[in-house]
């Protein structure tokens, strides 16, 4: 998915939040979400919980939109245009609908619910999406990884998997990437990775073990979920700090409730990240955004019916590193 804001922020963004050494309580900060409309004329909205000032990195995680259950006859649907990337892994995770992928690496493939499709940008790569004629309700999530310094020029990829779902008393789970309730997912990525659904049945309690080096967030779909005793309302994000090596998710509500759980070793490094860019200096965002303005880098995607996104103007004022958050 493209970043379809006319004026992105530049961010520069690593390391942990602080310094504080890691103990056994479940420590959760809520993070919650702006609307960010992806543009076209009826503008399907999207809710960004990942980049924001409280909490830019959860692991290599660096970005998190999420959006629907929308009405396609109303919204239109998605249909996003030829836009580029670099240094960074996408995520695409649905719950409803159906999404029809292009790349420039020559991959036509479709985002289906239960099923990831993942994308290595590495050093340039375009790609499309656009929500096919079979979708009514479209529903999910689109989510970045950023690729570390060694791999960040990696060759471009594209990886599908449709995980089988783990069934416990009062939960269904599917893990997508990395490893959690006694699955591992053969998908491949630069840095240690959790990302799995949890659904959980009214008033169901799940405790699930995980790595106490991880930090974890929890976004909630549907329902109220209490993560390790804090409440999570739809929407909201639950940052939960390295140190335990146990999260319990409550459903707190009488329906299904519907969650991603996503987690990884904090990442370190400091990166600029910049409307489809991740780069390591405002040398590296200027130098992208100029080779795709003038064709270079980043390829072709064929079959889409329209002409690619333009990349929007750089700010007026030179992009200035940030020193790194603690």
């Amino acid at each position: 998915m493209s970043n379809a804001e006319t004026k992105p922020v530049e961010m520069r963004c690593g390391g942990p939040a602080d310094d504080e050494p890691a103990t056994e309580a479940v420590r959760v900060d809520v993070l919650t979400s702006r609307d960010v409309p992806l543009g076209g004329p009826r503008a399907m909205t999207v809710r960004r919980t990942l980049p924001q000032r409280a909490r830019t990195l959860i692991g290599a995680w660096c970005f998190a939109d999420h959006y629907g259950p929308d009405d396609v006859s109303v919204t239109g649907g998605m249909d996003v245009a030829p836009h580029p990337h670099t240094g960074l892994q996408t995520v695409s995770w649905l719950f409803s609908g159906e999404i029809e992928h292009r790349d420039s690496l020559g991959s036509h493939a479709y985002v289906r619910p239960g099923e990831l499709n993942l994308m290595t940008g590495g050093y340039g790569i375009s790609h499309s999406e656009v929500s096919t004629p079979r979708t009514t309700v479209l529903h999910g999530v689109q989510l970045w990884v950023a690729l570390p310094e060694e791999h960040r020029d990696a060759d471009r990829d594209f990886q599908h998997h449709a995980p089988e779902p783990v069934r416990t008393d009062g939960a269904e789970i599917r893990v997508f990437l990395g490893s959690l309730a006694g699955r591992t997912s053969p998908v491949r990525t630069f840095t240690p990775l959790l990302g799995a659904e949890i659904v959980l049945q009214p008033r169901a309690a799940l405790t699930l073990a995980v790595d106490p080096g991880f930090e974890h967030g929890l976004l909630v779909d549907q329902g109220e979920v209490r993560l390790s005793g804090t409440l999570l309302g739809p929407a909201e994000l639950g940052y939960a700090h390295p140190g335990p090596d146990a999260l319990t998710l409550t459903n707190e509500s009488d329906d299904i409730a519907r969650t991603v759980l996503l987690g990884g070793a904090p990442f370190e490094e400091e990166i600029v990240m910049w409307w489809n860019f991740i780069g390591r200096s405002a040398d590296d965002i200027v130098q992208a955004r100029r080779d795709w303005m003038e064709g270079r880098r980043f390829g072709e995607v064929q079959g889409y019916d329209g002409a690619p996104l333009p990349a929007p103007e750089l700010p007026t004022v030179p992009l200035k590193p940030r020193g790194k958050r603690r």
